[in-house]
């Protein structure tokens, strides 16, 4: 993928390790995935607002943010959608080396796209997270008012609607969005989070 040439990759005199001795806690990416409207961008926030409160150094990449930014010249064709992943990947790499919890909010409908995100982590370091809702919840909720738009073939290429959404295949942690509170949502990802002594 790197087309420039005459490149050295330098050594950092501080490791991830030596800044995790320093902040008190480990780093990793929380990667929340699913449907448009299940919940991701509410829980990711709940949840870095609770690490926060916790003292922890913490993060939110959030989809729609960051299309405004550094994505901002990318569509929603497949292609576009593989390498808005790509890039989010590696700025969440970035962030976890820098000693940070990383928590990521995108649909990342494809399963390849995720995998290949999670083969540039440490193993353990990415935790994928699938907000699990029904459609037709989603749908219900639609506070962008995007399925309506999609539904009338106003918006092209929506996942769930006229693109697929592959659903994780072995999540570290599902949340049935549906049937959980937020803050029942958070308590089980920071509890995950203590087990796997990340915090």
């Amino acid at each position: 993928m790197v087309k420039a040439t005459n490149l050295t990759w330098h050594n950092a005199a501080v490791t991830k390790y030596d800044r995790h001795l320093q902040n008190g806690h480990g780093s990793c990416v929380l990667w929340f995935t699913g449907l448009s409207g299940s919940g991701k961008s509410t829980i990711a926030n709940a949840v870095s607002a609770e690490l926060y409160r916790m003292g922890i150094n913490e993060y939110v990449l959030d989809g729609d943010n960051i299309r405004h930014g550094l994505n901002g010249d990318l569509g929603f064709s497949e292609a576009d959608r593989t390498e808005n992943i790509r890039r989010i990947g590696e700025v969440a790499k970035l962030f976890v080396d820098s000693g940070t919890i990383v928590t990521t909010a995108f649909i990342s409908p494809f399963r390849t796209d995720r995998d290949q995100v999670r083969a540039l982590f440490n193993e353990g370091d990415f935790i994928e997270v699938f907000v699990d809702c029904p459609i037709e919840e989603c749908e219900r909720r639609d506070p962008k008012k995007l399925y309506a738009k999609a539904r009338r073939g106003e918006i092209k290429d929506f996942t769930g609607i006229d693109s697929p959404y592959e659903a994780p295949a072995r999540p570290e942690i599902i949340i049935r969005s549906d049937l959980l509170t937020v803050e029942k949502a958070v308590k089980e990802i920071i509890a995950f989070l203590q087990d796997q002594n990340f915090i």
